[in-house]
């Protein structure tokens, strides 16, 4: 065996990066609420399909990232849309120049032939079950981050995925819990065996949901720190280079996408970085630098740096080595109340 060969056997496999993507009004702002949007969707064309801004400048990144980083990066898709309108998804996503290794299709015409109306907009025992039959198939050290959006119950439902994963809901737990939503008994015998199947680990790093509703973010605090509520792909951005999943020039891109594409401002970036930053997801070594970087790319107003200008280089030195050692809160595994988020969720329907 090769010298080289025998290092990488001795190191392990290459690291292994996730990224799970909600299709629906979290990369494309989709309307599948009724039978007449379920009839109405497989009609159209990847030209009717408007994605979020900002977003695939961010999916790409992404993987040009933790490509360049030699890591594996894997992207998979997740829909509730009928496996009628896949064609037409995958050419907006060729379109959009986005690759992906998977996309799954809730088979909602399934649920109109059997009669179930009510599992066409119950949607977290299909997903729950289609993001542990993914997790089957990847390596089981995969680390992985999640995106949904505000409409629903995508925080419920990566949630509960992640501690599934990581081994802390047991299996008398998860099913009061699908029972309480309520999710069809099918489903909960499917989610439970395949979580039987799964390799433990506590592979979920984050969840970023995406506010497209504006929901206040202080809804979500029940979630704990691991789950990310953003107002735009900016503000994710941000917080994934505070991860180290993309590069300083990689969140200029995102950046510029959502002003050339979206009409945002310099101002108006200035503030959503200052939000999330205030918000406690951003820490200050990472928070300087990318002040830094974007105002010199012109991406972000001088108006923060301008107040400085007095400063000696040594002097700021000194000031950006003491923020760096500022300890960071770390993000420890919240032990998360899902019959009341169930119960809550329920009420809220």
């Amino acid at each position: 065996m090769p010298r080289s060969a025998r290092k990488q056997a001795a190191a392990g496999p290459p690291p292994c990066t996730i990224f799970r993507w909600d299709l629906d009004k979290t990369y494309l702002k989709s309307e599948f609420d009724s039978v007449r949007d379920l009839v109405r969707i497989p009609f159209e064309g990847p030209e009717d399909k408007v994605d979020a801004p900002g977003v695939v400048a961010l999916i790409r990144e992404l993987r040009v990232v933790a490509t360049t980083a030699g890591r594996e990066v894997r992207v998979y898709f997740l829909s509730a849309s009928p496996p009628q309108i896949g064609k037409a998804i995958k050419e907006k996503l060729a379109l959009d120049g986005v690759e992906y290794d998977g996309i799954v299709f809730k088979n909602q015409l399934q649920h109109l032939v059997r009669g179930k109306f009510r599992n066409l907009r119950e949607h977290i025992g299909y997903k729950l079950a289609a993001l542990l039959r993914s997790r089957t198939e990847v390596p089981s050290h995969a680390r992985e981050f999640l995106f949904g959006d505000d409409w629903e119950s995508d925080p419920l439902i990566y949630s509960l995925y992640a501690d599934l994963v990581a081994g802390r809901v047991d299996e008398d737990e998860l099913r009061e819990v699908l029972r309480t939503i309520p999710v069809d008994p099918e489903q909960i015998e499917e989610v439970v065996d395949l979580q039987r199947r799964i390799e433990r680990a506590d592979a979920v790093a984050r969840i970023y949901i995406n506010l497209e509703r504006r929901t206040p973010p202080a809804n979500f605090r029940a979630y704990g720190l691991r789950l990310v509520p953003t107002f735009n792909y900016f503000q994710t951005a941000a917080c994934l280079f505070d991860e180290g999943a993309l590069t300083l020039p990689a969140v200029a891109k995102v950046a510029e996408s959502l002003i050339d594409r979206s009409g945002y401002t310099p101002e108006r970036l200035g503030n959503s970085l200052a939000d999330i930053i205030r918000r406690g997801h951003v820490g200050q070594p990472s928070a300087i630098a990318l002040r830094h970087y974007l105002v010199a790319q012109a991406l972000l107003p001088k108006v923060r740096l301008a107040r400085r200008r007095h400063e000696s280089l040594w002097q700021r030195l000194v000031r950006w080595w003491r923020q760096s050692r500022m300890p960071r809160a770390p993000v420890e595994p919240l032990r998360l109340d899902y019959r009341q988020l169930a119960t809550e969720l329920r009420a809220a329907r």
